[in-house]
């Protein structure tokens, strides 16, 4: 089933990001536009436009949360594998993006004072990123 929804999710992603998609919809909604004379601008008039983009979106953002979470597990893998690849990079950043929001913010924080270099305070900085990556 997981293989099987994979591949749909992808396929409809990939296919709702293209120009010929954009088109389409543009083009129906211009028919259904066009069509509101013709049925004297009825309330089922607009009932179908507004079914039809509510379903379609609802159904839109399932696929394209999949989509996003695969892309970033697999965005993940692959920078965990460069950190442990490279000899002078920090092996605990390993797994970070389990971590709440504000221990990232704190990580984040301590390394761009540490990126500034230059001064005794880089070295309090670097001391600060290594005490907050143990600390998890």
């Amino acid at each position: 089933m997981d293989r099987f929804f994979t591949k749909i999710a992808s396929k409809s992603a990939n296919a709702m990001g293209q120009p010929v998609a954009f088109l389409g919809s543009t083009l129906l909604v211009v028919i259904w536009a066009v069509c509101g004379p013709l049925f004297h601008y009825s309330d089922t008039w607009q009932l179908v436009i507004n079914t039809a983009t509510t379903v379609l979106t609802f159904l839109a953002v399932f696929l394209i949360q999949n989509s996003q979470n695969r892309d970033g597990a697999a965005i993940q893998a692959k920078l965990d594998e460069v950190l442990r690849a490279l000899d002078n990079a920090r092996g605990a950043f390993i797994g970070i993006e389990h971590l709440t929001d504000t221990e990232i913010c704190a990580i984040r924080t301590a390394l761009e004072h540490e990126a500034a270099g230059g001064g005794p305070e880089t070295e309090d900085a670097e001391a600060s990123v290594d005490q907050l990556l143990k600390r998890h």
